[in-house]
């Protein structure tokens, strides 16, 4: 009698699965994350920029914006001086702050994500959402107090620590894998992605017009809201995803292991090779993402755009609007196409609006390179999709774990490579940190292809 009553109690979970995951949503997590980041990364910016051209006693541009730019009053070569010194001073901060948060966050990202494999999601989601709210906090400080802006660094150093963005980002990737089926594992990825596009553009355009009226300490309370909210929905209201959970000790090398034996395992070496083939082409496209997307606000505030909050705002919210308008192109695009035509449908896209973006001398140029950029985040989901779809159920945390490790380290490498091209090529050619992206994007097209 007890054998037969054994097969329905190891069902009975799976048949309550449907139901919990439709309920158990984490796109509210992610949505609120990426509005503390979209608010959080053009508004530090900003700050260094007014704070370090005070320091130098070059004034800050909320009253004498146009002492920084060349628009035509006043002589050429004197005016654009002393604020290339400040672009590259702020550059250089930015690649010390950036540096600093990713080298560590490369580490305690890929300590983490095997660990949810045992211990479930949520604690993964929990733990980055309280370290950027700490980071806010801090900034807040730094603000309040006009603390040394060294103070940044150690905002950024707390939030490593904790796995900043990218182990949420890299958790709600695994979340999706957890409860979706491979046929619409692409698409699904594909929505996490344009989530981020909605809140990346909700968070510029409202961040740019609020820092405007109000400054900059009023918005940093929101980030420091939105980053505390995403805490507390992962704990009051999101459902574990990991179905058999266990403990796990966290501090043990098994956890980077895990994540070196995904590509090494002797069985299926073709699937093992285009495993690292595509790991590559991901490596490359997100690491030119992410270096050209630090650069944009430097870009526009210098001459000869010389934008302010507002227009700066815009211009962000019309970056992340190629999530939306990518997500709509994968979707028609896969009517009729496969995924990899949709890849590279993507990376042309991307190319071009780099390219365009490289030589924008006036506003409708920059803006038309951002239009160019409307399928540039096709490509993205489909490589997250393929190699999801390349490893068994039961690797699909270490390969999460493995993609987190690749986003630490493009951010780490887009940080060291673009920051430093920037002010050693301001001299010769402002925009070709984004050229050089654009030929780097040429690489991934043909390993895709």
């Amino acid at each position: 009698a007890a054998a037969p009553e054994t097969p329905p109690a190891a069902e009975a979970p799976p048949a309550a699965e449907p139901r919990g995951r439709r309920v158990a949503a984490v796109e509210p997590l992610l949505f609120l994350a990426t509005v503390a980041l979209g608010l959080q990364g053009p508004l530090a910016t900003q700050y260094l920029w007014d704070r370090l051209g005070a320091d130098l006693g070059y004034g800050g541009r909320n009253g004498t914006g146009a002492s920084g730019c060349a628009n035509g009053s006043g002589a050429n070569g004197s005016t654009d001086a002393p604020w290339q010194e400040v672009e590259a001073l702020v550059s250089h901060w930015n690649l010390c702050i950036n540096l600093g948060g990713f080298f560590v966050g490369l580490f305690s990202v890929t300590l983490f994500g095997p660990w949810s494999d045992s211990v479930g999601r949520r604690p993964v989601l929990i733990l980055p959402a309280v370290g950027m709210a700490l980071q806010a906090a801090i900034y807040l400080l730094v603000m309040y107090l006009r603390l040394h802006v060294g103070y940044f660094l150690l905002g950024r150093l707390l939030s490593g620590l904790t796995g900043d963005y990218n182990l949420i980002l890299a958790s709600c990737f695994a979340y999706a894998a957890d409860t979706s089926d491979t046929r619409a594992r692409t698409f699904r990825v594909a929505v996490l992605e344009a989530c981020l596009g909605v809140a990346g553009m909700l968070a510029s355009i409202g961040g740019g017009q609020w820092r405007k009226a109000q400054g900059y300490i009023n918005p940093f309370w929101l980030v420091f809201a939105a980053s505390l909210a995403a805490a507390l929905y992962a704990v009051f209201c999101l459902q574990e995803s990991v179905k058999q959970r266990k403990p796990a000790k966290l501090f043990t090398l098994s956890h980077y292991t895990a994540v070196y034996r995904l590509y090494t395992a002797p069985e299926c070496q073709s699937s093992r090779q285009k495993l690292a083939l595509y790991s590559v082409a991901f490596f490359l496209i997100v690491t030119v993402h992410f270096g050209t997307r630090d650069l944009y606000v430097l870009y526009e505030l210098g001459s000869p755009l010389c934008w302010a909050s507002d227009l700066i705002g815009y211009g962000s919210a019309a970056s992340y609007l190629a999530y939306l308008s990518s997500l709509a192109g994968l979707r028609a695009l896969q009517l009729c196409l496969e995924d990899t035509w949709v890849a590279e449908i993507g990376l042309i896209s991307n190319i071009s609006g780099l390219v365009v973006i490289s030589v924008a001398a006036t506003t409708p140029l920059m803006f038309t390179g951002y239009g160019a950029l409307f399928l540039s985040m096709a490509a993205t989901p489909v490589v997250r999709a393929k190699l999801s779809k390349l490893v068994n159920e039961a690797e699909q945390g270490a390969l999460f774990a493995s993609v987190a490790c690749v986003e630490g380290l493009c951010s780490l490498v887009a940080a060291g490579v673009f920051n430093s091209l920037y002010p050693a090529s301001l001299h010769f050619m402002r925009g070709f940190p984004f050229l050089f992206g654009a030929l780097i994007l040429l690489i991934p097209a043909a390993i895709i292809g």
